[in-house]
Parts: C-alpha cells; sequence; structure tokens
C-alpha cells in the first residue's frame, strides 16, 4: 500500500537507530490496514491475530486474553521486584458506517469504522513495543514493560474488566495511554492530573399503569404525562441533591408511550445515560437516581422498574504518572508540545485500571496542524493526521525508558 510522505512537524527530533523511516512507514501501513477492517468489542479476531504475528516477528511471546480477542505482551523478565509500567491500547471500533470518501483506507466493513482512533492507540503501543524490544536486545532497557491491547472498550462496561480478570495488571505498578483528540494538533499532547473523563453509566426506565381514556385522565394513571415528568424532574431533582461541582447529570436519548392519541397507554420507556465528573458522587449516583425516580413516579401513581447499568468511573490521572507523560514529551519534543486539556464528559474503560494500579492517559493530538474545521470522535468522517503515530511512539518509548532509571 503506497502513501505519500508528509512534512514534519514542529518539534521533530532526528530519528535514531531504533526509531527508523522504515519502522514509521511500515507502522502507518499497520494502520491504515486496521482501519480498513474494523471489528467491534469481543470481535476482534482479526485485529488480535495482526497484532500477535508482528510481535512474534520480533522475537517477542504475546498472550491471547481467556475472552478469546486482545492480547499482552511483556518485555523483558519480570524480576518479581520491580512492578513493571504496562502500555494500554484499545482495539475495537464503532458500529457506525465510514463516510470518508477521499483516503484509500477507507473501511471495508459494511456499518463499522474506527471513528474514535483506536487504530491509531493500537498502532503507537505496537510501534513502542517494536522500539522498546530492540533496545531490550541492545541490553538498554533496565526493567520489564507489559504491553495490553484490550478488546471492547465501546462495549459498558468495557473490556477493561475481563483484560484485568485476565491478569493483565498482574506485575504492573503503573499504566499509561492516549486517546486521541482531533481538538489537539498532531505534535502535541494534552494532559491534566486528576479526572480527565467522566465516569457515563445507562439507565433504562419503564412505567406502568392502568391505561384508560384520554377523555377521563382522573380515573386512571395518566402515564404519558408521568414519563414526561420523570424526564423533566428527575435531572432537575438531582441537581439539587447533589454538589452542583461533581456534575451529576441524566441525559434521555429515548422516550416512547402509545400508540393512539385518544388512549392512555400502560406502558411507558425511557432510557438515557448517567455521567458524572466526582468520583465519589458516581459511587453515590445509582442510589440517588433510583430514588429521584421513585419519587417522581410514586407521585403521578406510575409503577416503576429501573435498570441501572454500570458503565465506567472517571479516568482519574495519577498526579506523579501525569508528570511522567509530561518529562517523556518534554524529552523528545520540547516541553511546549504539552497543553493543558479539561475534562471531557467522554467516558473511558481505562478507569477501570486505575481502580488497581496508578496510571494516566494523554490526549493525542491527531489535528492536521492549521485544519480549523470542528471535528469530533464517534463520527463517520474522523480521521487521523497519520503523523501522530510517530508522536504517540516516541511519547510512550521515552515514558518507559524514563521510568526504567527513575524508580
Amino acid at each position: 500500500m503506497s502513501r505519500e510522505p508528509d512534512a514534519g512537524l514542529p518539534g521533530d527530533t532526528p530519528l535514531t537507530g531504533t526509531l527508523t523511516e522504515p519502522l514509521l512507514s511500515e507502522l502507518i501501513d499497520f494502520r491504515r490496514d486496521l482501519h480498513m477492517h474494523p471489528e467491534l468489542g469481543n470481535q476482534e479476531f482479526r485485529t488480535t491475530a495482526a497484532i500477535k504475528a508482528r510481535l512474534e516477528a520480533a522475537g517477542l511471546a504475546p498472550r491471547i486474553l481467556v475472552t478469546g480477542t486482545g492480547l499482552m505482551c511483556d518485555i523483558g523478565t519480570w524480576d518479581r521486584e520491580r512492578p513493571m509500567l504496562a502500555l494500554r491500547a484499545d482495539i475495537d471500533a464503532l458500529p457506525i458506517p465510514d463516510t470518508k470518501t477521499d483516503v484509500p483506507y477507507r473501511s471495508t466493513v459494511p456499518d463499522r469504522a474506527h471513528a474514535c482512533g483506536h487504530d491509531i492507540h493500537t498502532t503507537t503501543v505496537l510501534g513502542a513495543g517494536l522500539v522498546l524490544a530492540d533496545l531490550h536486545s541492545k541490553g538498554l532497557l533496565r526493567h520489564a514493560v507489559r504491553l495490553i491491547f484490550q478488546p471492547a472498550e465501546e462495549v459498558l462496561p468495557g473490556g477493561a474488566p475481563d483484560a484485568i480478570e485476565s491478569g493483565v495488571l498482574d506485575g504492573v505498578g503503573r499504566i499509561i495511554a492516549v486517546h486521541c483528540d482531533p481538538r489537539v494538533d498532531a505534535g502535541r499532547i494534552g494532559l491534566r492530573p486528576g479526572a480527565i473523563t467522566s465516569a457515563c453509566d445507562r439507565l433504562e426506565v419503564t412505567l406502568d399503569g392502568p391505561g384508560g381514556h384520554s377523555a377521563r385522565p382522573h380515573l386512571t394513571t395518566d402515564l404519558v404525562t408521568a414519563a414526561a415528568k420523570v424526564a423533566t424532574e428527575v435531572p432537575a431533582l438531582l441537581s439539587r441533591r447533589v454538589d452542583t461541582r461533581a456534575g451529576l447529570a441524566v441525559t434521555w436519548g429515548r422516550i416512547e408511550a402509545g400508540h393512539a392519541c385518544n388512549v392512555i397507554p400502560q406502558h411507558a420507556e425511557l432510557s438515557g445515560t448517567v455521567r458524572c465528573l466526582d468520583l465519589a458522587a458516581w459511587h453515590e449516583a445509582p442510589d440517588l437516581v433510583h430514588a429521584a425516580i421513585d419519587e417522581i413516579a410514586n407521585l403521578h401513581k406510575a409503577k416503576s422498574q429501573i435498570n441501572y447499568i454500570r458503565g465506567v468511573p472517571p479516568v482519574v490521572n495519577d498526579p506523579a504518572v501525569t508528570d511522567l507523560l509530561r518529562d517523556a514529551m518534554a524529552a523528545r519534543r520540547g516541553p511546549h508540545t504539552v497543553e493543558d486539556t479539561e475534562q471531557s464528559l467522554g467516558g473511558e474503560d481505562f478507569s477501570w485500571y486505575l481502580e488497581h494500579v496508578p496510571g494516566a492517559m494523554a490526549r493525542l493530538g491527531v489535528r492536521r496542524p492549521g485544519d480549523n474545521a470542528r471535528r469530533d470522535l464517534h463520527c463517520g468522517d474522523f480521521d487521523a493526521d497519520e503523523r501522530a503515530i510517530k508522536v504517540g511512539v516516541e511519547l510512550f518509548t521515552a515514558a518507559a525508558l524514563i521510568d526504567s532509571n527513575q524508580r
């Protein structure tokens, strides 16, 4: 697959013997292959096989996770005294069509697309692993590093709990990751100590009543009104029961009730999401949401059933590991290439790892410098400036070397 060479980015450093132009060219081709063949969560068999084959070609011994997709791979041997640093990537795609028309690597799978940049995440961790393996063969990597290629990030509650159950954190002391950010220029990263994403849960509510004639709502449960009140008053009620700084918000995506204009229905359904900026408030959210819904439903004499589906907690970056990423980026590309970033309302299952070990996630810039168009993730036309791959490889590699020398 041919590709046009890109001009350099600000802060580019001369390549060393371990980060070669042929390797970078190979990584871009690898990313494009993943982009053309996206796979949904827990179905990433082709992706897993491609990663495994390339790691084995480098003399490494990757292990497929017990879930059947995803894998882990150690570079060096863990000495059981000093915990390893882990580099994590997510490998699944989204169930949306790829609407790009001007690139040769557009998805070949209908209604499937790497519209969140997981192909970039995977390629940067793979590239860093290949560079670190070369350094290890030359005796330049003092301590073992683990690569984690995790499936099903887009499937609540994410594939991270299954990966953890598979043992990916055994022997790990710290963990790092990146997430593509189309608002940050390629060549730069965004960092934030503390919470960098929000919690995200799913909420499904059913309301039931006896039904009746719309001419006589006073003789029955006006279920449509009850559903409307739950939709509007539950978010308002929660805003008065939680510190507003916690950012607890219920947003409805679906309301369904009734089939005729003159019939009060017996059944109504609402579904939506619960997002929260604060970890402590997230732990309290299910009880608070249940109580608010029951209160409004009872007021309107509707019987409620609530299915509160836990998603992911916020990603809370450890300050020391955030500093490790900052130092790594500054060492390779200069301190001016690191910018502060805000907390996102999006969710990320990287947070589950941080329930066990300290870690941090950086926002990897993938916007072409000078492009002022508004772009976002989870859109069919999402694409990344592929020069971000080199930046991600450098970031992970430098972080692993710094960690190896400072602890």
